[in-house]
């Protein structure tokens, strides 16, 4: 009976000592577990962010591409318009001269 107690006792003493280096052993593979996870969600965040930027920064540039295009469609349009005034300006002008000249 003596040894069962003894038994008992140095069992519970060594469960005493090991338990809590257990638990700690498991308490920091746990929040090893989560930085790991929190590391890899950062880093996916990051890449999305990067990828967001990117997109943003190409849809920029392919907006100033048409504002550009537009501006010179327009520049040609308002040179076309001056030619046909000047045409018409000629023309008038000529018309002037023919009819002074038919009239003396």
């Amino acid at each position: 009976m003596k040894r069962q107690l003894l038994s008992a006792l140095i069992l519970t003493a060594a469960i005493g000592t090991f338990a809590p280096t257990a638990n700690a052993t498991e308490t920091n593979a746990i929040e090893n577990i989560q930085e790991s996870r929190l590391e890899f969600l950062e880093s996916q965040t990051k890449a999305v962010e990067n990828l967001h930027q990117l997109r943003l920064a190409e849809r920029e540039a392919r907006g100033k591409a048409v504002e550009d295009i537009q501006e010179t469609r327009l520049e040609f349009l308002e040179n076309q318009t001056k030619v046909v005034e000047n045409l018409h300006q000629l023309r008038l002008a000529e018309r002037e001269a023919r009819g002074k000249s038919a009239t003396r």
